[in-house]
């Protein structure tokens, strides 16, 4: 090399001195900062990985704390239920202590209400009180929001969970294709005795009236019955005229005939009041005549009168036979009583028929005697039954002086039919338990169905009846509900056991679909439980009517994925539980409240009921709730930390230096450079051979 204008080797020495300047600056940046990819140029694919996977990291990191702050929210949520569900347990065991009304003073019940009153504040209170940052969790403001009020069968539905997607609103259509049963067993009408038309007869006192003496209008004497007891017809009262001197009147007895002679004096006149003082005589005397009473109206009973002496009449009793319309043992055991009264006038009286109590009433007035006719027209004016009057006494129902008239009562008793044919032992069971009964021969329909209806609450059967027909059903619906029937013992001529559709039943559970899905079912229950919905719903019992609802919104949305998309998101129904809200078909918490329906005074069996239905739906809820916060938030958790991971040592491999290659990148870098600039020194010096030339 003989130029010295270019130096070509000093130019290739500074090109590779820079380029190893370049790498040493490379392995010091990624020495200090730790990382390999320090700008776009470093590597361009790897960044663009490494940015996006920082980017999932980012988002992972707050999903992570999103899982942690829900489970923070869901242990306050618990914690507050937890207190409410002990404070219902505490009520549960007021209510059970209260109905020892036997053993316990009033004093004591009413102790105990004042105890009830404040947990149900404190229940109110928790609802409201029980906040998260100032979010009320448990007022019913984190519950979803739906338009199921305008479904009258609905009783009760819970929105556990639900995906509403892009639109904030989701369809919930269901189809019932089966109504849930209750467990039945009937009785045949060859059980009971054959069905008829009810009827009784009303008899009223019997009597005998003297009257239509020649010489008075006025005078009668009357012997008249303390009974309506139809032993006291067929007694008559005669006359014979003699020499009985006047106010020496004497009346005899033949016990044969069954009649009362007066002997009257046959030359002149007596009164009405000296022949009923001597009958009144013989009656003090007689035994065979007690119970009855001679009364009279002044006037004249003249002997020389041959009408006179003539007169005479045999005790009979006027008397109602009451029928009803429609036969079969509806109208067994109806009674027919009298009562009187002011506000009834004398040819005006009235008949009223008490459905509940099974009474017919007839109301005559208080002072005057009132017409059989006219008391036969007011029963027959009846919707249900008919009358026909037996007129054998005088047609009058009399008030006084004797009241034995307006005490007149009678029933129907069996004459309906639907009575037992034979004694009877039998033991109904149901789910809650199993009961012998005894009936008597000719029990009558509807007194075994009022007692094993009386015990329902302790067998979980009822019992009703149409005509001669005995049903036997279980109060609950479903696969719950369920009726046996064991005849223990039947005399020879019961046909009870042979009648019996069957001694054992089973209802039958609510059969239906949810937006297309088979629900679970427990009677008039149903449920589903899919990842984008999960509710449960109860109908009105026995109900087969299909419906649709909307959930337009609400519920606690919990972000649990990386991704801001509903299937990385939980919706869940943090329904109320004031007293207003807790319990179900028995009735709602704040009813055992003082004064209501089912405080402990009032209630203290459908207290019970709604206290249990109140702690299930508590302890279902804190159930949710947990299987929520353990399956999905800390599952959740882990799968999140496991990703964490995994994307960490990704975005790790890419971006992150690796210490060991470029420590020993620096070494090599470092010799090059100390070698680089000694061999530019080396080259620039080169140029200076050229003035050996000039020398």
């Amino acid at each position: 090399m003989t130029r010295i204008n270019t130096n070509v080797t000093s130019l290739t020495a500074q090109t590779r001195l820079q380029r190893t300047n370049n790498d040493l600056q490379t392995s010091l940046t990624r020495l200090s900062t730790g990382l390999r990819i320090n700008s776009g140029k470093d590597d361009p694919a790897g960044l663009i990985a490494s940015e996006s996977l920082r980017s999932d990291i980012t988002s992972i990191n707050k999903a992570l704390t999103n899982t942690q702050r829900a489970g923070q929210i869901i242990s306050t949520a618990d914690s507050a239920l937890g207190q409410v569900s002990s404070l219902l347990n505490d009520i549960r065991g007021l209510v059970t202590e209260a109905a020892n009304s036997g053993g316990l003073s009033e004093s004591e019940i009413a102790a105990n209400q004042l105890q009830v009153d404040s947990s149900l504040e404190a229940i109110n209170r928790i609802s409201q009180t029980t906040t998260f940052q100032g979010r009320r969790l448990l007022d019913g403001s984190l519950d979803f929001q739906t338009n199921v009020g305008g479904v009258s069968t609905v009783k009760d539905l819970r929105v556990d969970s639900a995906n509403l997607g892009a639109t904030g609103a989701v369809g919930v259509n269901v189809n019932i294709s089966a109504a849930a049963t209750q467990a039945s067993i009937t009785v045949g009408p060859d059980a009971f005795t054959a069905s008829a038309a009810a009827s009784t007869e009303l008899r009223f006192g019997s009597e005998a009236v003297l009257t239509g003496f020649a010489n008075s209008s006025t005078a009668e004497v009357k012997l008249s019955a303390n009974s309506n007891s139809a032993a006291f017809d067929g007694f008559s009262i005669t006359f014979t005229a003699d020499a009985t001197a006047v106010g020496s009147e004497v009346a005899t007895y033949n016990a044969s005939n069954k009649t009362i002679n007066v002997r009257i004096n046959s030359a002149a006149a007596t009164t009405a009041a000296n022949v009923s003082g001597a009958i009144n005589t013989l009656i003090a005397g007689t035994s065979a005549l007690q119970g009855f009473t001679s009364t009279f109206t002044a006037g004249v009973i003249d002997g020389q009168e041959a009408n006179d002496v003539a007169v005479t009449d045999i005790t009979s009793a006027d008397s109602l036979t009451i029928t009803a319309d429609i036969a079969g043992p509806d109208f067994n055991g109806v009674s027919v009583k009298v009562a009187t009264s002011a506000d009834v006038a004398a040819g005006s009286p009235t008949a009223t028929y008490d459905r509940e109590k099974k009474e017919i009433l007839i109301t005559v007035n208080n002072t005057n005697a009132t017409t059989l006719a006219n008391i036969n027209t007011a029963v027959n004016n009846l919707t249900d039954f008919n009358s026909v009057a037996s007129g054998a006494g005088n047609g009058d129902l009399n008030v006084r002086p004797s009241t034995v008239d307006v005490t007149a009562t009678s029933t129907t008793g069996v004459s309906g039919g639907g009575a037992l044919k034979d004694d009877l032992v039998v033991e109904i069971g149901g789910k809650d338990g199993s009961q012998a009964f005894t009936f008597k021969s000719g029990a009558t329909i509807d007194q075994l169905a009022a007692a094993i209806s009386l015990l329902k609450d302790s067998t979980g059967v009822s019992a009703s009846s149409l005509g001669t027909t005995l049903t036997l059903k279980s109060t609950a619906y479903g696969k719950d509900g369920k009726v046996s029937a064991d005849v223990i013992s039947e005399g020879l001529n019961g046909r009870f056991k042979s009648k019996l559709s069957s001694t054992r039943a089973t209802g039958t559970d609510i059969a239906a679909t949810i937006n297309g899905i088979n629900v679970n079912a427990n009677g008039n229950s149903l449920s589903i439980n899919t990842s984008s919905l999960a509710l449960s719903l109860t109908v009105e019992a026995g109900s087969s009517q299909s419906f649709k609802f909307d959930i337009t919104g609400g519920g606690a949305l919990f972000q649990l994925g990386s991704a801001v998309t509903s299937n990385q998101q939980a919706r869940l129904g943090l329904g109320s539980i004031n007293t207003a809200r807790l319990g179900g078909d028995a009735g709602r918490l704040f009813e055992l409240g003082s004064g209501n329906s089912k405080s402990l005074k009032n209630d203290p069996s459908g207290a019970a009921k709604v206290v249990d239905l109140a702690l299930e739906k508590v302890t279902s809820l804190r159930g949710r709730l947990g299987a929520f916060q353990r399956s999905a938030l800390e599952s959740n958790s882990v799968s999140l930390n496991d990703t964490l991971g995994n994307l960490t040592e990704a975005q790790s491999t890419i971006r992150d230096a690796d210490f060991a290659k470029e420590s020993a990148n620096l070494t090599r870098a470092q010799i090059l450079v100390q070698s680089g600039t000694s061999v530019l020194g080396i080259a620039n010096q080169s140029s200076q051979s050229v003035l050996s030339l000039l020398r």
